[in-house]
């Protein structure tokens, strides 16, 4: 950095190749001047000669053909189709968030009604005074040992007794299962 400083006042000038700037004291400070490049005069410019095939290639290549345009109207066609779907299913994502997110807001607020309700039934029962009810206003009992008769069910988990259960538990066979 070959700097060469001269000294005016209160300014202070610095001298660089490409550009020369001054040190102003106070609140103004004006832009630096850039100065053009200096040319050499040795070497003076002149003109490239190119040859006939050259600038017939170089014209050739600057048209575009029909065929060409085509193309790319056509694959600037599908660009913007497919920016298309892609906002769209982005979009449709962004709904579905969004049903999804309310619903499991209703769903939160129906757990919490649902335990509320349940918790509020369960404490208004008082099992004691429905066992005392049971037993000395409706004369129930226990079940003994010998009151209780396991069977095996055919099809499903219950049974609507229309008729007394048979002694050996069995309640309906199928033809196929006596053979």
């Amino acid at each position: 950095m070959a700097a060469r400083r001269q000294a005016f006042g209160n300014r202070q000038s610095y001298n660089r190749s490409s550009y020369r700037q001054a040190y102003v004291y106070g609140n103004t400070v004006p832009k630096p001047e850039v100065l053009p490049k200096r040319k050499s005069a040795a070497q003076p410019e002149r003109p490239v000669r190119t040859s006939r095939q050259v600038r017939r290639n170089r014209k050739r290549a600057m048209n575009m053909s029909p065929a060409y345009t085509v193309f790319l109207a056509i694959a600037a066609a599908c660009a913007v189709l497919i920016c298309v779907a892609y906002l769209k299913l982005q979009s449709d994502m962004v709904s579905r968030s969004e049903s999804i997110s309310a619903l499991q807001e209703e769903l939160a607020d129906l757990t919490e009604q649902n335990d509320t309700a349940y918790n509020a039934a369960e404490d208004s029962v008082n099992l004691e005074e429905i066992r005392d009810k049971a037993m000395n206003e409706m004369g129930m009992v226990y079940a003994s040992q010998g009151n209780v008769v396991e069977y095996e069910s055919p099809t499903s988990d219950y049974v609507k007794q229309y008729n007394d259960i048979p002694s050996d538990g069995v309640l309906a066979k199928s033809k196929d299962a006596a053979e």
